[in-house]
């Protein structure tokens, strides 16, 4: 078994052993045994955290570097409208903490995609969008802070200082 331990940079040429490809809910763990896409058996033992994307490279303890495929599974892709109706579909899902893919197809449609929810669906419905359910890979936006750490680090001070005065009279009269 392979035991593919290392995140490498995927701008990084490298020559790739063999691929591995899983659906949304097995990118985001850090600890899995699976098999690559040319039947040889492969364990994940990564860093919890960042979300295995399209195209990563991961290197085994012994060299091979394999990379990570977006598998196709069960979506709901909803067309709308660029501009104002894309923002407002796109905050109303959001709002719902769902993980959504956003893009356009080579048609220029644009497109928010998360897995199979009928509430979510008759939502999309409600603010303008057409809705398609088909199998197709999820790659969902990895959100603003979710880059810490692996492109670049970040650093945030959090010394605040708190002196507030309690002191004030507060009458009430019923």
């Amino acid at each position: 078994m392979l035991e593919l331990t290392k995140r490498i940079d995927g701008s990084t040429q490298a020559d790739v052993y063999d691929t591995l490809t899983l659906p949304y809910e097995l990118r985001i763990r850090g600890r899995l045994k699976a098999v690559t896409d040319n039947g040889r058996d492969v364990g994940l033992f990564l860093d919890r955290g960042p979300v295995l994307r399209h195209g990563d490279l991961l290197q085994a303890s012994s060299g091979e570097v394999i990379r990570i495929c977006a598998a196709d599974e069960p979506v709901t892709t909803a067309f709308i409208d660029n501009g104002l109706p894309l923002g407002r579909l796109c905050y109303h899902l959001g709002n719902r903490h769902v993980s959504l893919a956003i893009g356009a197809d080579a048609d220029g449609r644009h497109w928010v995609r998360f897995p199979p929810d009928h509430v979510l669906e008759e939502l999309a419905v409600l603010l303008g969008a057409t809705l398609s359910h088909h199998q197709a890979p999820f790659d969902p936006e990895s959100g603003a802070y979710a880059h810490a750490g692996r492109e670049h680090a970040h650093g945030h001070g959090h010394d605040h200082s708190h002196g507030h005065s309690h002191d004030d009279d507060h009458s009430h009269a019923h």
